[in-house]
């Protein structure tokens, strides 16, 4: 056990929860004020429900003992034996569980992302037994196929540093799915939906942008060059998505604005995330400018083009952001980086491409039917949305009993 490693490694927990509270803040000032709380809530919520998740039944279910490649054993039930000394099969210089606490923190903020899909019009209660059911039965098992040792997306070669299927492509593609069966908002496409505070979302960009060093540099988990690697891998592609975004927006609107700024530099974050310790810096550039071009495009033109309302833009930021982040894994990773990864077509080894994209091609449809099957099976017991004067009263009254703000502002 190494106390360096176990230090930061803890500072990289801490860093990777704020993002959550975060994220609160980046979507709850995208929606109107008279819904804002209730955004908030969904965030505050699920750190709740899947820290008390992950302690009882998460962790062992993606890092327990492997079954068949497809889930880990109940072993580790209620963190039975995960104590103080390390776990060489993920860990072999952090105490066990400061390992289960750092990916605690991604287990957290997974499900978060997908209530941006469903802002202003879920019911509360399903919204709870949603996230669940959907942690329980989707990304506990798909943790385990990418991250778990046996698990079979590892053991075929896929490569995923820090949370590109596990995270981004499984959020993404739920928040799709949970916006077409929920449905538009009323009013959609006739009322405003401007967003009432843009200042919070910037807020919330800017507090993302800082936990992701520790979500990205973390992964290395220990203090050391591939995470110094990482950690430099995550500012340049923010930092390229989020000039990308507002060159295109520029060209394509006339207008370059703070909130597509905000949102490139996330689509950027997100990107980079399954190849941060894999790539080079150069690769890392370039993989954010396609990530904000990517982005912008499914949000700006196809969302519109399709029909769907993903609210708060979920898919179109992260499943597709993370959908191009593990391919370009694919492409740019190189073991003069990261030794235990795999030269990927760039370097001479095309058949990593095609490992990521199999990973991805199973994350999605696993993710799709899982997520549809769940909020069906939910909507035989309650319902999903709220009515129509719950939604237009709005839902901080409706369902929380509160006010954001003064109904004089």
């Amino acid at each position: 056990m190494d106390t360096g490693d176990t230090g930061f490694i803890m500072m990289c927990t801490a860093l990777v929860f704020i993002m959550t509270p975060g994220l609160a803040f980046f979507y709850g000032g995208m929606v109107r004020k008279k819904n804002v709380l209730s955004t908030l809530m969904h965030s505050w919520v699920v750190i709740g429900i899947m820290s008390l998740q992950w302690i009882l039944v998460g962790y062992t279910l993606a890092f327990g003992p492997d079954y068949h490649g497809l889930i880990g054993g109940l072993n580790w039930l209620g963190l039975n034996g995960v104590g103080m000394d390390p776990n060489p099969d993920y860990a072999a210089t952090l105490p066990a569980i400061v390992f289960m606490g750092f990916q605690m923190m991604f287990a957290v903020i997974t499900p978060a992302l997908i209530s941006g899909s469903i802002a202003e019009r879920m019911k509360f209660p399903a919204f709870i037994l949603f996230m669940v059911l959907w942690a329980t039965f989707v990304y506990d098992p798909l943790a385990h196929w990418v991250w778990g040792v046996g698990g079979f997306l590892r053991t075929l070669g896929a490569l995923d540093f820090a949370g590109g299927n596990v995270v981004h492509i499984s959020s993404g593609y739920a928040a799709l799915i949970a916006a077409i069966l929920l449905g538009k908002r009323k009013g959609l496409g006739k009322d405003s939906m401007a967003p009432h505070h843009v200042p919070m979302t910037v807020l919330g960009a800017g507090l993302l942008w800082f936990g992701w060093f520790g979500f990205n540099a973390g992964s290395a988990l220990g203090a050391n060059g591939l995470a110094g690697m990482a950690f430099v891998n995550t500012n340049t592609a923010a930092a390229a998505a989020a000039l990308a975004w507002a060159v295109v927006e520029r060209i394509h609107r006339g207008k370059s604005t703070m909130l597509g700024t905000a949102s490139g530099a996330v689509a950027g974050l997100v990107a980079i995330t399954p190849g941060a310790g894999f790539v080079t810096p150069m690769s890392a550039l370039f993989i954010g400018i396609v990530g904000g071009l990517v982005c912008y495009l499914a949000i700006g033109v196809i969302k519109a083009k399709l029909g769907y309302d993903d609210a708060l833009d979920a898919f179109g930021c992260h499943g597709i952001g993370g959908t191009w982040g593990a391919l370009a894994t694919g492409i740019f990773a190189t073991k003069s980086i990261n030794p235990a990864g795999n030269d990927g077509l760039f370097y001479g080894n095309a058949s990593l491409l095609g490992i990521q994209a199999i990973s991805v091609a199973v994350t999605i449809a696993f993710t799709v039917t899982m997520t549809f099957i769940i909020l069906k099976l939910i909507s035989v017991v309650m319902k999903l949305r709220v009515t129509e004067e719950e939604e237009s009263n709005g839902l901080d009254l409706s369902l929380h009993g509160e006010r954001a703000y003064s109904e004089f502002m």
